[in-house]
């Protein structure tokens, strides 16, 4: 396999929440939840460190040849996380850090795939064709953005709600997660909504997303949407008007 990948904070922010690791026949794009004005989490570690946590215990199943599907190694891994949290951290309040996945591995002659919450990936077929398997039921909550605080609250890791990796390991088994033969795709693109608002909010297409990736690297992508951003603001009127950003493409 050959795996390239770049990631970004936001031009206006000091840290990136966005996480990427990869290995010979896998790789891991996490996107970290930045919490709003005068939240109090009820933790004392902060979302760079939720993400690299996660991230750390996903590339360790994974680097070790870890037979567990990947939503029982998911779960594995948001349990590991908990623990890791220690006593000073309380976990049960609606606040706590959490990220969205997407996970892709190579296992044997197929590509399991997971992505939870709205960081998706994007395969390309050996046709040309690509498919988006995406999770955008934090797009689809009751009333329509703008949310309030209280109702994303009331419906994180909750049926009917939206599904995140924070303090609920069910979570893992809400997200969509499959296989598909190897042979049938050419290519895969793991990207955060920093880079997908390309296609979300500044009129581009999966596939030119996916041409671009292939042609010119997730570089390019970056670039592109941080021109897109300086050019057209944000995507809406409450959204940040720059994210970070992070993409990985995958051929064989």
């Amino acid at each position: 396999m050959r795996i390239t990948h770049e990631t970004a904070a936001a031009p206006d922010r000091p840290r990136n929440e966005d996480f990427v690791v990869t290995g010979p026949d896998w790789a891991v794009v996490l996107d970290g939840a930045t919490a709003p004005a005068g939240v109090v989490s009820g933790c004392v570690h902060d979302v760079p460190w939720l993400v690299a946590r996660l991230g750390g215990a996903l590339a360790h199943r994974l680097a070790t040849g870890s037979r567990e599907s990947l939503p029982d190694l998911v779960a594995a891994v948001i349990r590991d996380t908990m623990t890791a949290h220690g006593d000073a951290c309380d976990l049960t309040g609606p606040d706590s850090p959490s990220s969205t996945m997407a996970v892709l591995r190579r296992r044997g002659g197929t590509l399991d795939y997971l992505v939870l919450c709205d960081s998706p990936i994007v395969l390309r077929h050996t046709g040309g064709a690509v498919t988006v398997l995406d999770d955008d039921r934090l797009d689809h909550l009751p009333g329509g953005r703008p949310y309030g605080l209280e109702l994303v609250r009331g419906l994180r890791n909750r049926p009917g709600g939206f599904w995140v990796a924070s303090v609920v390991p069910e979570a893992a088994y809400e997200a969509r997660a499959g296989s598909v033969p190897l042979a049938d795709v050419s290519g895969a693109l793991l990207a955060t909504d920093g880079v997908t608002r390309l296609v979300e909010a500044y009129g581009w297409t999966w596939e030119r997303l996916v041409a671009v990736a292939d042609a010119d690297g997730p570089g390019r992508l970056i670039a592109e949407v941080r021109a897109a951003e300086l050019e057209h603001g944000a995507p809406h009127p409450t959204a940040k008007p720059h994210d970070d950003a992070t993409a990985i493409w995958m051929t064989w």
